[in-house]
């Protein structure tokens, strides 16, 4: 993958954004993890960015805080939450990522890119309920019930803000 430096500084520019909504946390008192804004912004970022932009600013994100940059949800950081049982929910961005980017580089209906959005959310909560089962050793249908139930209308939203929001800057500078 050959990259330019406006690649670079465009997807740290979206892995900064990242690290800044994944800080708009509300902990809901059912389950120990927060509600965020990341999704939100991992759709944005593909959305805006593209495939393969989107994804480097995800995968920039992650190294960040694995490194211990304090840049997941609460100000944590370090490879223990990345390994950690929630960690495949951030592991799983970089894909959701890549899947939103890849079809907003292809169709402009609002229709595709929420499919797209919606296909990638499944597959961050596929990565991150297999990992906090594993981790944890509840069943699968235990970690849905903990980790995506309570989450799934909200994060709804936030793909349907991320495509609004998406639209108007992406008519407004071309990045695609």
């Amino acid at each position: 993958m050959r990259l330019k430096t406006t690649d670079i500084v465009l997807s740290g520019l979206f892995a900064a954004l990242t690290a800044i909504l994944a800080q708009i946390a509300i902990p809901l008192p059912f389950t120990t993890v927060p509600l965020t804004m990341l999704i939100f912004s991992v759709a944005l970022a593909g959305m805006i960015l593209g495939s393969k932009r989107g994804f480097l600013s995800m995968v920039i994100y992650l190294l960040l805080g694995a490194v211990g940059m304090p840049v997941f949800a609460q100000m944590s950081g370090g490879i223990g939450i990345l390994l950690g049982p929630t960690g495949g929910f951030l592991l799983g961005c970089p894909i959701m990522a890549f899947i939103v980017g890849f079809v907003s580089e292809r169709y402009s209906s609002k229709l595709y890119v929420f499919v797209a959005m919606t296909l990638g959310l499944v597959m961050d909560y596929a990565v991150g309920t297999v990992m906090f089962s594993i981790i944890t050793k509840v069943s699968i249908y235990q970690s849905i019930l903990y980790c995506v139930a309570p989450f799934v209308f909200v994060d709804l939203i936030k793909i349907i803000l991320a495509i609004s929001i998406g639209v108007t800057v992406s008519k407004r500078i071309r990045l695609v």
